[in-house]
C-alpha cells in the first residue's frame, strides 16, 4: 500500500506538536517541507513556527556561547605566558558551538534569501522576513572573528535597512512588526555598531511615531495593540539604559 505524505494541515499540526515538545529541528523540517511544497508561500501561522523555531534554536547556541566565552575570559585573566591546556579545551568548545550557531543562521538566511523573500507580499510579509535576515547576520556578526565580523555587520545593516524602508512606507507605526524591527534595528546600532546615539535615534523616533498614532487605538485590534504595547515598553527600556550609558 503506498505511503500518502502528509497534507499542509497535517504537516502544521506536527511542527506545533513538535514546538509544544520543544524539537525545534522538527518544527524546521516540517516548515521547510510546507515551503518546498508552496513555491515559498508560508501563511501567517506558518512563519511564524517557523520563527519561533529559528529563534530557540540560535537563542540556546547564543547563551552557550556567551557562558564559554566568559569561561574562557576568566581562564585567561588567570593565565600568564602561553596558553595553558584548559584555555584549549575552552577554545575548541567555544569553536565547535561557533560552527554550530553559523550553520543555524546561515540555514535561515539562505531559506530567506532563496525561497521566502522572492515569493512574500509587499507590506508586513517583506518587513518580517527582511528583519529576519537583519537579525541572524546580527547573531553571526556577534560573534564572528574579526575577518567575517565587518562582513556580516554590513549584510545586516543592509537588510534592516531595506525593511525599515519598506515599514516606513506600507505599515502605520503602531503595527507591531514595524516596532519590532525598530526595536531589533536599535540594538543592532548599539551592540554591533556600538553606537548608542543612533540606537537611541532610530528608537525614539519609532516610539514616538506610535505613541502619536495611539489616539486612533479605538481602531486597532485588542491583540495588535497589546503586541504594540509590549514593544513600546521595551524600547522605553533600551531607551532609558542606553541614554544612561551615554551620559556617563
Amino acid at each position: 500500500m503506498p505511503v500518502s505524505h502528509p497534507s499542509r494541515v497535517e504537516r502544521l499540526f506536527i511542527a506545533e506538536l513538535a514546538g509544544e515538545a520543544e524539537r525545534y529541528e522538527d518544527v524546521v523540517s516540517e516548515i521547510k517541507a510546507i515551503i518546498n511544497e508552496n513555491d515559498g508561500r508560508l501563511t501567517t501561522d506558518e512563519r511564524n513556527l517557523l520563527s519561533v523555531a529559528y529563534k530557540n534554536l540560535t537563542n540556546t547556541q547564543r547563551n552557550s556561547w556567551r557562558t564559554i566565552d566568559g569561561f574562557e575570559k576568566h581562564q585567561a585573566a588567570r593565565t600568564s605566558g602561553s596558553a595553558t591546556r584548559t584555555l584549549v579545551l575552552i577554545r575548541q568548545q567555544r569553536d565547535r558551538i561557533e560552527r554550530e550557531l553559523t550553520g543555524v543562521c546561515q540555514d535561515i538566511v539562505n531559506l530567506l534569501d532563496k525561497q521566502l523573500v522572492p515569493a512574500a507580499n509587499a507590506g508586513e510579509e517583506t518587513v518580517f522576513y527582511s528583519k529576519m535576515k537583519g537579525d541572524y547576520y546580527r547573531y553571526l556578526a556577534e560573534f564572528a572573528h574579526k575577518k567575517d565580523r565587518e562582513r556580516y555587520a554590513e549584510l545586516s545593516l543592509n537588510a534592516y535597512k531595506t525593511a525599515y524602508k519598506h515599514a516606513l512606507s506600507t505599515l502605520e507605526p503602531i503595527h507591531p512588526t514595524r516596532l519590532g524591527l525598530a526595536l531589533n534595528f536599535s540594538v543592532f546600532y548599539h551592540d554591533v555598531r556600538k553606537s548608542p546615539e543612533r540606537a537611541c535615534h532610530l528608537a525614539k523616533s519609532a516610539f514616538d511615531d506610535a505613541v502619536m498614532t495611539l489616539d486612533s487605538a479605538d481602531t486597532i485590534m485588542e491583540q495588535t495593540l497589546r503586541d504594540a504595547l509590549m514593544i513600546l515598553q521595551l524600547l522605553r527600556d533600551d531607551l532609558i539604559l542606553w541614554s544612561g550609558e551615554m551620559q556617563n
